[in-house]
């Protein structure tokens, strides 16, 4: 009798190999899963059972054994338990279940191998999808689920008075007294820590009693602690008390008030262990911009960018301050710098660096507006040079002769109509937007304050709510940048106008 290599050189290679270590499968309904196949040869021996499918093209494939247990992929967070029990069900009894939020997975335990396999051979032909995300499954290499699978994820159902807590969708710093305020109205809150992890940021709620953590995960779990963000995924801990050395925005004994705050300069607390029995050093979130804080602006953000956020920003930064470099230092200056970081965020103080004229530091309001200036800037020309834009390794700007201060300056676009000015955020473009512009003003005018910065190739004057606005295209970004930097809050007939980049790719 040939043995399925043997065949499968007589095939030319054009044959699938699945092996199980159980012989008294059924193989059928197994190939009735591999849809397109023209031939299915059997061979069993004493200890497996070899299916080969001859297929049209030469491939060769491999595929786990079957197992009861399904590993589902990309499974977003705002995909519930709840969501993957109305997919499964259908297809047989379900008697686990475990989430694995750091990896976007999670693990389904049907009550037997053939429930797992009917849902397999159906999700073949049809994609699964939950809440508009397609999610991807396939046999687990766990053949069963055991206690340990599950709280070594941190994910058992078995109420405790521990939450672990992670936070999606993160547009601003979270804090121990931010995270107090959402947890404390169920029940008396005893300690408070926070760390961060390959799922995000995380946090252990400890509470006096198991019956308020119950009714807070109820209360509480997949909502947003602001408008559009920070979304609560909240679990059972497995652990049994926390440990807390000092109170401070990081970890906070309710208990012990009297507890230190953690030295200046001192590291962060060798580390915690959480949920998962793992151990994470506490990271610190660092100073923030403190006259623009960011919680103010969540509403804004959320209605600019419709609950997601522009490609490549993150929205977990909270590093304020903006260390530019390859400035031309013969043309730079404090105010054309504001000019243009303002575009991106309110700008708190600027410092050019004497001992390195072609560096300057830009402290802008909070973490977000930071990243979306080093995003969107990055590798812009301005007068003749390839601006390099980073964030500090300094969180602020200190006071002092060589700084100049624009906390107070009426200039910052982003104390008014902050969500309009968020939505208008992209890279410079050969195309500026003129507003504030005075009544009689003509397009000539304009071209005559604009020009010497490039060639103006067209230009369009009209009117919106009654108010005269302007469009000026120019041949390149470059120009475009140094009209912006240089004319924005200039006077045009009396009136100080206020110039942005325009998205539109033509007049």
């Amino acid at each position: 009798m040939w043995g399925p290599h043997s065949v499968a050189e007589k095939l030319g290679g054009k044959v699938l190999i699945f092996t199980t270590g159980n012989p008294s499968l059924d193989v059928v309904a197994l190939a009735s899963l591999f849809l397109g196949f023209q031939t299915v040869l059997l061979f069993e021996t004493s200890d497996v059972v070899w299916m080969l499918l001859l297929f049209k093209e030469t491939r060769c494939f491999a595929m786990t054994e079957p197992s009861k247990v399904i590993h589902v992929r990309n499974v977003g967070h705002e995909i519930s338990e709840n969501d993957l029990l109305q997919l499964f069900q259908p297809f047989g009894v379900i008697t686990k279940l475990v989430m694995l939020r750091a990896k976007n997975q999670a693990l389904v335990q049907m009550q037997d191998v053939p429930s797992a396999v009917n849902a397999l051979q159906f999700h073949a032909n049809v994609q699964p999808q939950i809440r508009g995300r397609n999610v991807y499954v396939q046999f687990s290499s766990h053949q069963e689920l055991t206690t340990m699978d599950q709280n070594a994820q941190g994910r058992g159902d078995e109420p405790n008075r521990i939450l672990l807590v992670t936070i999606h969708h993160m547009l601003y710093p979270i804090t121990v007294e931010v995270l107090h305020q959402v947890f404390f109205p169920h029940g008396f809150v005893e300690k408070i820590v926070t760390f961060q992890k390959s799922a995000g940021f995380q946090a252990l709620i400890q509470y006096q009693s198991r019956q308020s953590a119950v009714v807070a995960r109820t209360t509480l779990q997949g909502r947003n602690i602001y408008d559009g963000c920070c979304q609560l995924d909240i679990q059972y801990s497995n652990l049994d008390e926390l440990q807390v050395n000092y109170n401070n925005e990081r970890s906070r004994d309710f208990t012990n008030p009297n507890l230190p705050s953690e030295q200046k300069g001192r590291p962060s607390q060798s580390g915690y262990g959480d949920a998962s029995g793992g151990v994470y050093g506490l990271q610190p979130t660092g100073p923030r911009g403190v006259a623009f804080p960011q919680m103010a602006n969540a509403a804004a953000i959320a209605a600019a960018f419709g609950g997601g956020l522009p490609p490549g920003i993150s929205g977990t930064n909270d590093r304020c301050t903006v260390l530019v470099s390859n400035l031309n230092p013969d043309r730079i200056d404090e105010d054309k710098l504001f000019n243009l970081f303002s575009i991106y965020g309110n700008i708190v103080r600027i410092k050019l660096l004497r001992n390195k004229p072609d560096h300057a530091l830009v402290q802008m309001g909070d973490g977000f507006q930071a990243e979306l200036a080093v995003h969107f800037l990055k590798g812009a020309m301005l007068f003749g040079k390839r601006l390099e834009v980073n964030f500090s390794k300094h969180p602020n700007i200190t006071q002092g002769a060589d700084t100049h201060e624009y906390i107070n300056s009426n200039l910052n676009r982003f104390n008014r109509n902050a969500a309009k000015n968020y939505k208008y955020c992209c890279s410079p473009t050969k195309m500026i937007h003129l507003s504030s512009l005075p009544q009689d003003v003509t397009e000539e005018e304009i071209v005559s304050h604009l020009e010497e910065h490039g060639a103006i190739v067209n230009t369009k004057l009209f009117e919106m709510t009654g108010k005269k606005q302007a469009l000026v295209l120019f041949e390149t970004e470059e120009q475009a940048t140094e009209a912006l930097v240089c004319k924005h809050a200039s006077s045009v007939g009396g009136s100080i106008i206020r110039i942005s980049f325009s998205q539109l790719q033509a007049i």
